[in-house]
C-alpha cells in the first residue's frame, strides 16, 4: 500500500492505536443510524482499539492536513476482519466484561439488536463467511473526493496480500455512494442480507 500523498494531500496508511478515538469519533459522526453508535463512545473506542491491534483483522486510514502548517488528521477509515467470527471471539475474550460494561445502557435499550450483533458475528467458519468489511466512513466535508474508493481499493489489495481469495461487505440498501466506492474496489451486489431482523441490507461480494 502506498502511504505517500496524493496531489489533494491524502495519505492512506494503516491505523495505529493513536487514531482510535479520531476512527471512533468518525464512526459515530457518519454511522449515526447503524446499531454499535447506540452503544456508546466507550465501547466503539475499545472495539477499534481491538480491531487495530489485533492480528487477525486491520484498519487502514486516509488522513489529510488540517490546514497548510496544520496537523495530519484522519478523513476515513475502513476497518476489516481476515474472520468476522475469529475477530469476535477475540473480542469477547480479552474485551467482553469491559465492553459490555461501557454498553450496558444501550444493550438495555436493544436487547435483541446484541443478539443478532453477535449471531451474525460468531455465525463464522463457512465460506461464506470469512473475511469481511466491518465498516467505512469519510468526512462529511471529505465526501466526494474518492476516499473511499481508494480505501475499499486498499483494504482488498491488503486482503489479497493477506492470503483472502474471498471477501463480503454489507451496507444500507439504497447507500447508492457506498455501493459504488465497493465496486470500485473490485465488489460487486450479491443480492440482500440482514444483519437484525427486518432491516434489508445490500450484500457485496469479492472477487
Amino acid at each position: 500500500m502506498n502511504g505517500a500523498p496524493r496531489p489533494n494531500g491524502i495519505t492512506v496508511r494503516f491505523a495505529t492505536v493513536t487514531d482510535v478515538d479520531a476512527i471512533a469519533a468518525l464512526h459515530a459522526a457518519r454511522i449515526s443510524d447503524g446499531f454499535l453508535v447506540t452503544l456508546g463512545p466507550s465501547f466503539l473506542r475499545r472495539l477499534y482499539r481491538r480491531i487495530v491491534q489485533s492480528s487477525q483483522a486491520f484498519v487502514i486510514v486516509a488522513d489529510a492536513p488540517s490546514g497548510p502548517r496544520g496537523p495530519r488528521r484522519v478523513r476515513g477509515f475502513i476497518a476489516c476482519a481476515d474472520d468476522t467470527g475469529a475477530l469476535y471471539r477475540e473480542f469477547l475474550v480479552h474485551d467482553g466484561v469491559a465492553a459490555a460494561v461501557a454498553a450496558t445502557r444501550g444493550a438495555a435499550r436493544a436487547p435483541r439488536a446484541v443478539f443478532e450483533t453477535l449471531r451474525y458475528g460468531l455465525r463464522g467458519g463457512d465460506d461464506s463467511h470469512g473475511a469481511e468489511v466491518l465498516a467505512t466512513a469519510v468526512a462529511a466535508d471529505y465526501v466526494r473526493r474518492g476516499i473511499a474508493s481508494r480505501l475499499a481499493s486498499a483494504a482488498v489489495e491488503e486482503m489479497r496480500r493477506r492470503g483472502a481469495t474471498s471477501a463480503r461487505v454489507v451496507t444500507a440498501a439504497g447507500n447508492v455512494g457506498a455501493v459504488r466506492a465497493y465496486e470500485h474496489g473490485g465488489f460487486h451486489a450479491n443480492g440482500i442480507d440482514e444483519v437484525h431482523r427486518g432491516v434489508p441490507q445490500q450484500l457485496l461480494v469479492w472477487p
